[in-house]
């Protein structure tokens, strides 16, 4: 869709900074017990708040991709749907790969495999910020006691051919949210523009039970009231995924692995499958990933890589945007649904006109070459 349809959506952003109080890493805990009825003192009750709030606020409460991924951004919930006219709230956890980032358990806040609580609203409302300082109160995090600043950082995925307008959300001098308005994801401009917001889970959870290392977090408590810690779930995970990512993974296979998901994708598009072809998409780059972390590619290689995995992605999502085309945009509002369907079908008549041009003008050089061919003769 036209740039200037997308830019046009972004609401003003109100930049808060509150007032800094010296706060020794507490949480003031009647906030949280008068707001959620969920203990936000371990992993597994501060998901369970965020997911009731955000349910609270109109958002599906999606259930994570099944695909290795570095990110929530790449869940169909979001790549996807930023994709076209139609309305779209959901939220969800999603696990997130990152071979390169592994440290065999021995670092206590660097993981190769973490978790994202992601929201995103489609079209973004106007109090989304709101939305998002009420989430961090009923979390236990008083926004007038703690320092909360929106700091510009636009973010960009290379892999993904997206884009957007961004903040990063810092607590007390910590990076705890990303906050994103999408310009543009699969190289297709976003119309209406959706809004992201990105929580790092470890991260939160460590402020709020004012922890050092991930693995010392509680992420549920026992029958028997004995803790059960992060690292109790994840840390020889971490250890053997290190290994294995840093180590032992196949080289070979991964080469040929890319390069079949890569055909792979190309076939199912042909096809008219984006959804299935959008996997081959998240198989190539995660395969890419592995052969990163394992140092079998060059950085000029690793450039080229990630321009092939963005062209899969582009042909996706057009493809994509083609299948709810198909379909008239069923959860568009009416009035966007009729204006984009009407937008496409001008661009696709002028791309047919702009083609049958230049099939006649070659027509013509053709006839005029084979005629002072003839007179040679």
């Amino acid at each position: 869709m036209p740039a200037a349809l997308s830019t046009a959506i972004i609401p003003a952003f109100r930049i808060s900074i509150f007032n800094v109080f010296s706060i020794e890493g507490r949480i003031v805990s009647e906030i949280a017990s008068e707001q959620s009825r969920h203990d936000i003192k371990t992993f597994q009750g501060l998901i369970a708040a965020l997911q009731e709030f955000w349910s609270e606020q109109g958002c599906i409460i999606s259930q994570p991709i099944d695909l290795e991924v570095g990110a929530g951004t790449f869940h169909t919930s979001t790549f996807l749907r930023a994709i076209g006219p139609e309305s779209w709230n959901a939220a969800y956890v999603q696990p997130c790969r990152r071979p390169t980032d592994g440290r065999y358990g021995e670092n206590p806040n660097r993981l190769q495999h973490y978790y994202q609580f992601q929201v995103v609203m489609k079209p973004s409302p106007l109090d989304i910020q709101e939305k998002y300082l009420e989430c961090l109160k009923v979390i236990g995090i008083d926004t007038l006691v703690h320092d909360i600043r929106f700091v510009e950082d636009n973010w960009e995925s290379p892999t993904l051919g997206a884009w957007g307008l961004g903040w990063e959300v810092w607590l007390n001098g910590m990076e705890v949210t990303q906050f994103t308005y999408f310009q543009q994801v699969g190289g297709l401009e976003c119309y209406p523009v959706t809004g992201e917001i990105t929580i790092g889970l470890e991260r939160i959870a460590m402020y709020l039970q004012n922890v050092d290392s991930i693995y010392d977090l509680v992420w549920t408590y026992g029958p028997d009231g004995k803790a059960v810690t992060y690292g109790d779930v994840f840390h020889q995970n971490e250890v053997e995924m290190s290994a294995y990512n840093f180590e032992h993974a196949d080289v070979d296979f991964l080469f040929s692995a890319f390069d079949q998901h890569e055909k792979d994708c190309a076939r199912l598009i042909e096809a008219g499958l984006a959804l299935p072809a959008y996997e081959k998409v998240l198989k190539a780059s995660h395969a890419f990933n592995m052969l990163d972390a394992r140092h079998a590619i060059s950085v000029t290689e690793r450039q080229g890589y990630i321009l092939r995995v963005r062209t899969l992605a582009r042909s996706v999502a057009e493809a994509y945007f083609q299948s709810r085309r198909i379909l008239e945009f069923p959860l568009a509002p009416d009035d966007l649904r009729k204006e984009v369907l009407a937008l496409a079908a001008a661009s696709e008549k002028a791309e047919a006109l702009k083609l049958e041009k230049a099939a006649a003008k070659q027509a013509a050089k053709d006839s005029a070459k084979h005629a002072k061919a003839g007179e040679k003769k």
